[in-house]
């Protein structure tokens, strides 16, 4: 969904390039290390997850790729741009997702769409297009004159994922999207999440600790301790791995990193 729109058509979708690369990424609090040389790649139409345990480093990572924290060692390009360079032309590229709500709850779902469009200089029509398309992709288009705080977690976190798609961005940055939701509303946005990245060509980074929302087709990046731990096709490093399952194959990386 919305890879016709004008503010798309100078950056169409090509999958031999990632549209996120990490190089030798390193980063401390004071003396504590919280990423070590850290270095991945993030390709259109595929859904890659982050898994780690609490303070594993997802926190930190989602923080340098969106310039809340800059790093002193290492590179970020995001579609070809370095984020240290081109800044805020390089962020615009990105929709993001935090684990935290940032939504106001005084406000419609309609206005806090209106609002995000209006602070991305999306026109007026192209929002309402726009905010049409991922409400009605999102399952929210009855809910769209509903204040906020009247929805469920569920509802809000869509809404959440609609605003972080609006302005149709490359690439999508889940910040444990799922967190707090019961099973059947976290399976169905895994589905509608998977289904977007394979039909529009988007690239997702997806940091989460739930096993079950990985599959066995996803890009996977183990993080522990701040190092990557292992990283490739989820069911092929199960099979590397020689354990049973996803769970048992956690286990067995995180034991890698000393």
């Amino acid at each position: 969904m919305g890879r016709d729109d004008p503010a798309n058509q100078a950056d169409q979708v090509n999958a031999d390039r990632p549209a996120l690369s990490v190089k030798n990424l390193s980063f401390n609090y004071d003396s504590k290390q919280a990423l070590s040389d850290i270095s991945f790649e993030v390709y259109p139409g595929l859904t890659t997850m982050l898994l780690g345990l609490n303070g594993s480093g997802k926190t930190t990572l989602f923080s340098l790729l969106t310039r809340l924290f800059v790093p002193r060692d290492g590179r970020i390009e995001i579609g070809g741009q370095q984020l240290g360079v081109a800044g805020s032309k390089a962020l615009r590229r990105i929709g993001i997702v935090f684990q935290q709500m940032t939504l106001d709850l005084d406000l419609t779902v309609e206005q806090n769409l209106r609002y995000f469009a209006a602070l991305q200089g999306i026109s007026r029509g192209q929002a309402e297009a726009r905010i049409e398309e991922e409400l009605r992709g999102l399952d929210l288009s009855s809910r769209r004159r509903d204040r906020v705080r009247t929805l469920n977690g569920g509802h809000r976190r869509r809404l959440e994922i609609a605003r972080a798609l609006l302005h149709g961005p490359s690439l999508l940055l889940l910040d444990e999207p799922t967190v707090g939701l019961d099973v059947d509303t976290r399976a169905e946005l895994v589905d509608k999440l998977h289904n977007r990245a394979r039909q529009d060509g988007l690239a997702i980074l997806w940091a989460t600790h739930l096993i079950d929302e990985i599959r066995d087709e996803d890009a996977l990046i183990i993080l522990h301790d701040g190092h990557i731990a292992a990283r490739g096709r989820a069911g092929e490093l199960v099979a590397r791995s020689g354990k049973a399952d996803l769970t048992a194959a956690f286990a067995h990386y995180r034991s890698l990193i000393q």
